[in-house]
């Protein structure tokens, strides 16, 4: 939770918010001196402003954090609004403490009230062979499948409107469902043909009114989905496009060729930083009527239609620990230590 700030990049400060349950970092200057603090929030709004994963942190960060003097003046400040945390210095500015209440219940997300509209009509292929057997939503970790996990949590968000578009191994799906104590509110559509991760879409044509989630049933969000909700509506897009920043560590050198063999650029072991799709998109209901019925296609191919006819389609970017994908075989074991420990 607390860095020097001197030469920390907006790469290495994401990786040590997703090491941080709290989910901020305080930025002392080379005399130990506070100076700035920065949130997941501070670095999505920088990069969506333009900014890049290879600038400075402090170009991101709050440059007046508040803090306090002592332990009882830092809880009184915590209580009364709502901080994620506060820092207690010294005399000199120097940060002797942090006080994050611990001791206080998490906060209650604010309803949403929109559909969830889930696609989990694919065969599984990457997950085979357990998709021999059972459906990739139905596929267990810890004490439930994937997709129950994927509606509990819209339901922190007072979603409980599901629409399931289903195809391979449906029986079994509706099955699970049917004698689930949960009784989720579930509307199914069926596919009588595979139409990949778009196409099954054409079955909702005139079943919503309103803004939905649309999820693919491989990957579990963690992300403040009010945040998303929000940025969409306050820019107008027909769809946004919830992508996780990956970072990666090259364990090598690398080296930029330039023109007869010259070398351009050398990096020792850099990190990589890139943005990825999640698989989970905020959607408009009108996108639905441009969608042919009965045809495949996949959603990516949708949003850039959509882009291509002039629609606003946005990024809304999310941090690495906020995104679980089990789509693929060891994936699914780094999921359930996330979401039950070891």
């Amino acid at each position: 939770m607390l860095v020097g700030s001197s030469l920390f990049l907006i790469s290495e400060a994401m990786q040590r918010i997703d090491h941080n349950a709290k989910g901020i970092l305080f930025l002392p200057d080379e005399r130990g001196i506070l100076a700035g603090c920065v949130t997941d929030g501070d670095i999505r709004r920088f990069l969506l402003a333009g900014g890049k994963m290879s600038d400075n942190i402090m170009q991101a960060a709050n440059r007046k954090p508040k803090f306090a003097h002592t332990l009882t003046e830092a809880k009184e400040m915590y209580h009364g609004q709502d901080y994620v945390a506060i820092p207690i210095i010294d005399k000199e500015g120097k940060i002797t403490d942090i006080y994050s209440g611990e001791d206080q219940k998490s906060k209650e997300k604010t309803p949403l009230n929109i559909p969830v509209v889930i696609n989990a009509g694919g065969r599984g292929t990457r997950l085979d062979p357990f998709t021999r057997v059972l459906p990739k939503p139905l596929i267990p970790v810890g004490d439930l499948p994937i997709i129950e996990h994927i509606m509990k949590e819209y339901q922190l968000y007072g979603c409980n409107e599901f629409h399931i578009i289903v195809n391979y191994k449906r029986e079994l799906m509706k099955a699970y469902f049917a004698d689930n104590d949960n009784h989720y509110n579930i509307i199914w559509y069926d596919e009588k043909n595979p139409l990949g991760t778009g196409g099954g879409l054409s079955l909702l044509r005139g079943k919503l009114k309103d803004t939905f989630f649309f999820a693919n049933c491989d990957a579990l969000l963690t992300a403040n989905y009010e945040s998303m909700l929000k940025f969409h509506r306050e820019n107008g897009n027909i769809i946004t496009m919830i992508c996780a920043y990956k970072n990666i560590n090259i364990p090598y050198g690398v080296v930029e060729m330039g023109i007869n063999g010259t070398i351009k650029d050398m990096r020792e072991k850099p990190l990589i930083s890139f943005l990825t799709n999640t698989g989970i998109y905020i959607v408009e209901p009108e996108v639905i009527n441009d969608i042919e019925n009965n045809v495949p296609i996949g959603f990516p191919d949708i949003v850039e239609k959509e882009r291509q006819k002039g629609k606003r389609v946005a990024v809304f970017p999310v941090s690495e620990k906020d995104w679980m994908d089990m789509g693929q075989l060891p994936e699914l074991e780094k999921m359930r230590i996330r979401l039950y420990g070891e």
